[in-house]
């Protein structure tokens, strides 16, 4: 079903930066979501090309698995560093699509609470 909600929302919606990766934004309850798949599946692509990404990614993946605990000094964090190194982990956005970028956000952005003012004992309504 969200599946399927993704897609009427893309058929509906243009994203909000169209290159060199599109990035969708989608209104939720709390905030927004942005849709980063684009992205991500060039990320995923390069490190399935690149035999090298793709070996540190399932040396990452060993020794997650035998992991009995966060370090920060434990060698599969050294292993994501690689691994982002390698890939990336920045999404560029270039000229105007940074302002309409920008605008798209303020624009879906939940709107700020409004107190009301808190009826004092003993009066009516």
């Amino acid at each position: 079903m969200n599946r399927f909600r993704l897609y009427l929302h893309r058929l509906f919606r243009r994203p909000a930066v169209t290159g060199p990766d599109r990035i969708y934004v989608r209104r939720i309850p709390t905030g927004v979501l942005l849709d980063l798949e684009h992205p991500l599946a060039r990320a995923i692509t390069a490190i399935a090309d690149d035999e090298e990404l793709l070996g540190l990614l399932l040396e990452y993946s060993a020794d997650r698995a035998n992991s009995t605990g966060h370090d920060g000094h434990a060698p599969e964090g050294l292993l994501l560093e690689q691994l982002l190194a390698g890939v990336g982990y920045e999404v560029p956005v270039y000229g105007n699509a940074v302002t309409g970028l920008a605008d798209r956000l303020r624009a879906l952005a939940p709107s700020e609470p409004v107190a009301i003012p808190a009826q004092r004992t003993g009066e009516a309504a």
